[in-house]
């Protein structure tokens, strides 16, 4: 660990900083934040490593295809979360919407990585229902539950529309 005091300039300080950290990113110092997008491959990876499913109506991964399930962008952090999700739960989980096209868009959106959709189940409802608090009816009616880390989980009728804020569940 180094000091930056005497002579230097704010500037050349900040420069100094700046140098540093470039160092440690180049030598793998610091790691990716959660927030970072991955690839397909890495979110298959991912999911089928803990036995979380996904499946598609027209059996693809193509992300500008509304009919495929694409992780293609995907946030890490929502990765973890589907992963913390079925550990908690103990719930089948099944993936039927990720980064694809054709949700509704926003910040918090699915093309952005922030949200996943998932198979309604018996497991999976009640779990929501009995540990997640009812916040009320998002503005297309769907009832909305958060959980304790922000995330929240839409019931869309056939599917749970997830987003993750964190990587609690």
């Amino acid at each position: 660990m180094f000091t930056l005091s005497g002579t230097l300039s704010i500037p050349a300080r900040l420069g100094v900083l700046l140098a540093g950290l470039l160092v440690a990113l180049g030598s793998g110092l610091v790691a990716a934040p959660g927030a970072s997008a991955v690839t397909q491959a890495s979110a298959e990876s991912q999911f089928r490593a803990v036995g979380i499913t996904w499946s598609s109506s027209g059996s693809c991964t193509t992300r500008g295809n509304s009919t495929c399930t694409s992780f293609d962008g995907l946030r890490q952090t929502s990765i973890d979360g589907a992963k913390t999700l079925k550990s908690a739960s103990g719930c089948a989980l099944n993936i039927t919407g990720g980064t694809e096209v054709g949700h509704s868009t926003g910040t918090y959106s699915h093309y952005n990585g922030y949200k996943l959709d998932f198979s309604r189940t018996t497991c999976l409802t009640s779990w929501v229902t009995g540990h997640y608090s009812y916040v009320g009816q998002r503005s297309d009616g769907a009832a909305l539950y958060r959980a304790a880390s922000g995330n929240e989980y839409a019931d869309e009728g056939n599917h749970w529309d997830v987003t993750f804020y964190s990587c609690g569940c």
